[in-house]
């Protein structure tokens, strides 16, 4: 199963790479665990690697682009993606947005760096920024484009009509949406059969922003699509009676498919017809490889199965 691009619908989420998130350096075993997730990630049909400027700091384009230094060929069999727009304990504030043309044309340009590559395959804008002028990111893109250091631009964490908005004062689509969505946050689902409820104002996802992608042909990029590991691996215990219950019903469903709870809990996802692309980041190659069965899994899940899941994570109380 691929998306629009051609590719696979996998995509690895590079934020778990690099070490901790404070300023300390990376060594060779931050390296070495890069090298291994990217073998993992390549193992089951994985092109996209996804990155952004603040992910640890910049160790995690930093460690990436360590392993493209040293694996000829390598950067000609993947593409890269990054993300710009959000500024971490800089100029007095533990966090503001920075989508300027000047801020944008810098974070892409260290990223570059970091990253030793002459190019990246899409550029995210990683959040609104309220003082965003589009005809500053448009000129900004613009002059990467031209530069051939973006091939792509894409957004995250984007309502459908401020997509639209930016997309007025752009000469380039916007090919991607990155999101939050899997079968633990379903805001992005629910809210759209809620419009007509009172429950539904309990929601922030904003209505029409699936609609507005899919009708666009942009990309719906799904980061915690493994919900951190809530149905498959978190202690008992720590779950809710509906999350137990779900990760349960993964199991059975697992069984039944001969596969792994995982690629079911992704292939919910990429069952739905938004054509969702799930962005995985655990660093644990056993676990990447346990997500190889995704795309098969959307392709035989029933209508049943697909609601029973959902019904089962809300505790069995569909909306």
């Amino acid at each position: 199963m691929t998306n629009a691009n051609g590719r696979g619908r996998l995509i690895y989420g590079c934020m778990g790479l690099g070490g901790p998130w404070d300023g300390t350096s990376y060594g060779a075993g931050e390296i070495d665990q890069a090298a291994a997730v990217v073998e993992a990630a390549q193992g089951i049909g994985i092109e996209l690697f996804d990155h952004a400027d603040i992910y640890r700091s910049g160790k995690s384009e930093a460690v990436f682009g360590e392993v493209l230094a040293r694996s000829q060929g390598l950067r000609e069999k993947i593409q890269l993606q990054t993300k710009c727009g959000i500024r971490l304990g800089e100029r007095g504030l533990q966090t503001h947005y920075d989508l300027s043309r000047e801020a944008i044309l810098e974070r892409v340009n260290g990223s570059l760096k970091r990253l030793q590559t002459d190019y990246v395959d899409v550029l995210l804008l990683h959040r609104p920024d309220p003082l965003m002028e589009p005809r500053e990111v448009a000129d900004a893109v613009g002059q990467l484009m031209a530069e051939g250091k973006v091939r792509q631009l894409g957004v995250s964490n984007m309502s459908g009509a401020q997509i639209a908005f930016l997309q007025d004062q752009l000469e380039t689509p916007i090919v991607a949406n990155q999101l939050e969505m899997s079968l633990l946050h379903r805001d992005w689902l629910e809210s759209t059969v809620l419009v007509n409820h009172a429950e539904g104002a309990g929601y922030s996802f904003p209505h029409g922003t699936l609609e507005h992608c899919m009708a666009g042909g942009i990309e719906l990029q799904a980061y915690g699509s493994l919900a951190q590991g809530r149905y498959t691996g978190a202690p008992a215990a720590e779950l809710s009676p509906a999350e137990s219950a779900a990760a349960e019903m993964l199991e059975k469903l697992a069984g039944e498919k001969d596969t792994t709870p995982e690629s079911v809990l992704l292939g919910w996802l990429m069952k739905h017809p938004a054509g969702i692309s799930p962005v995985i980041g655990t660093t644990n190659p056993g676990r990447i490889k346990a997500c190889s069965d995704a795309a098969s899994v959307a392709a035989t899940m029933t209508r049943a199965q697909w609601y029973g899941l959902w019904v089962t994570a809300r505790g069995n109380n569909i909306p």
